[in-house]
């Protein structure tokens, strides 16, 4: 695999890149998904509007954030450079972490249950990403080391582990079986987000392993070590809310 192009259009003489437009396109059907599907969940769709207002911005804030903090060094002798996002420089768990935070708030100020908003959107954050890591093919980044496998991602006449397909790939697996789990089979408030942290957390721990351009926390890799936080804290809470509604049943 080659990447074409990262520019995916102009106008007005400015270049639109595909890792902004693709980054773009996964929020729009987050939300549109969300909006049809918020009565199921009794909540208000025009709730999901207020939410996106806020957390929109937010994810794109947090996921700079978090890159910038571990990536200090590329940003320090020229602080302009942290407003320039066109080219890549977003990390996926900063966004999520600034997100649900404002997430919860929101939801208390409209007296909407967090966990069951969280449930609503657990599966269209999987798309999203699944459609946004395609902007890293285009940037030629967060790949992994070299390879002469037949999907290589080529870059310089060299191939490497595409980390972003093995990722974007996941997480749509991960998009059809949390709608089908949301749809059909949720025994509880809070069980599809969990199940989101747990298996998009033990993904990303191996892929994270082959990349070459990881952040890091001292000698760790950032993304593997609040991988198994996130994946131990989503499988306590999992176990915590099912033995609550289990008890609920037996009163």
């Amino acid at each position: 695999m080659v990447a074409p192009n990262p520019v995916a259009f102009t106008i007005f003489g400015i270049d639109v890149m595909w890792y902004g437009t693709l980054i773009g396109l996964g929020f729009m059907l987050a939300v549109l998904i969300s909006y049809k599907r918020a009565p199921k969940f009794n909540i208000d769709p025009d709730f999901i509007l207020t939410l996106t207002i806020v957390i929109i911005p937010c994810a794109i804030i947090g996921a700079r954030l978090y890159y910038v903090i571990f990536s200090w060094d590329n940003y320090a002798g020229d602080l302009m450079k942290i407003l320039n996002i066109r080219e890549g420089g977003l990390a996926i768990h900063g966004g999520l972490i600034l997100s649900f935070i404002a997430g919860y708030f929101l939801c208390r100020k409209y007296n909407e249950s967090f966990l069951n908003t969280a449930d609503l959107v657990a599966p269209v954050i999987a798309l999203a990403q699944s459609i946004g890591r395609w902007g890293n093919f285009f940037n030629e980044e967060a790949h992994g080391g070299v390879t002469d496998l037949p999907w290589a991602q080529i870059i310089n006449g060299v191939g490497y582990h595409p980390t972003f397909l093995y990722e974007s790939i996941w997480c749509f697996m991960l998009f059809i079986f949390l709608m089908y789990r949301s749809n059909s089979k949720r025994s509880f408030k809070g069980q599809i987000i969990c199940m989101y942290g747990m298996l998009y957390s033990f993904e990303r721990f191996f892929v994270e392993g082959l990349r070459t351009d990881s952040l890091m926390f001292g000698p760790l890799r950032q993304a593997q070590l609040i991988s198994l936080v996130i994946f131990a804290g989503c499988a306590v809470l999992y176990y915590l809310l099912r033995k609550k509604e289990s008890n609920n049943i037996q009163m």
